[in-house]
């Protein structure tokens, strides 16, 4: 099985529906989204759309009613397909701990998400993620997708690794493979057992021909979309491997393990 561990949703489904065909993938990770930048006609609408990019990653939140449109997207589209999509849902980090537990027990748990991401912790705020690890770990360990491309720093990813350290039994994954850190990505993932790397947003083979050398059995092909595309990262991916066993993990075993689609063999 071929799985997708990085996209949003698109407006309208069936353009991501069209490209996972084109890439050959089985099924995809749906992350919920403000920016819709699939919507954009020219260069005006896209600007726009990344203008609502630039505040998320910023850390502005959001309003409440943002959220619960963006997680109705996403549950709409899981609800259409459930073959092909596999829901995860955000939550606010800015908010008191409480609120951030109380979303994720209603939005997402509530919701049958099967994890918790894209979250977009503000620059130097990625401490943010404690109550969100601490109410993963009490609905049973559910992963959580962190972003990891620009504005995230090497001293964010440091952060995220010491909060892994903390909440074991949560799998935390940094996306994007760290974006510019991504030599100091790999490093901290291998030396912490409960985080992965997902690949999309790769600018370097050579990076993902590392990151897979050093963590073949933790780092997840993904495309971003629709900002990135299946196919492109489907062939990125498999430039920078050989085929077989670590090949086929990185398309999607590892990320089937991570989600509790198979277990583990022996």
């Amino acid at each position: 099985m071929i799985i997708d561990a990085h996209g949003h949703v698109h407006d309208p489904v069936a353009l991501h529906l069209d490209a996972l065909d084109a890439a050959g993938v089985d099924r995809a990770v749906l992350f919920p989204t403000r920016p819709h930048p699939e919507r954009a006609g020219d260069l005006a609408e896209l600007r726009r759309e990344f203008a609502v990019l630039e505040g998320a990653l910023g850390g502005q939140g959001g309003s409440r009613a943002g959220f619960a449109a963006a997680l109705d997207e996403v549950s709409a589209a899981v609800a259409a397909r459930p073959d092909r999509f596999i829901g995860f849902g955000s939550v606010p980090l800015e908010q008191p701990d409480a609120e951030v537990e109380r979303a994720v027990a209603e939005d997402v748990v509530g919701r049958g998400l099967r994890g918790i991401g894209e979250l977009t912790p503000a620059p130097g705020r990625a401490g943010r993620l404690e109550p969100v690890l601490r109410a993963a770990a009490d609905h049973g360990g559910l992963p959580v997708v962190v972003h990891g491309f620009a504005p995230t720093t090497a001293e964010d990813l440091r952060t995220l690794a010491a909060l892994s350290r903390r909440h074991p039994r949560v799998p935390l994954v940094v996306s994007q493979l760290g974006g510019l850190h991504w030599m100091e990505a790999v490093e901290l993932v291998r030396e912490t057992p409960g985080m992965y790397l997902e690949l999309s947003t790769a600018f370097l083979v050579l990076a993902v021909r590392l990151a897979v050398r050093e963590l073949p059995e933790r780092t997840l092909f993904g495309s971003d979309a629709p900002y990135g595309d299946p196919v492109v990262a489907r062939t990125m991916v498999e430039r920078a491997t050989v085929s077989g066993e670590v090949r086929d993990r990185v398309l999607g075993g590892n990320t089937a393990q991570l989600l509790g689609l198979v277990t583990r063999a022996g």
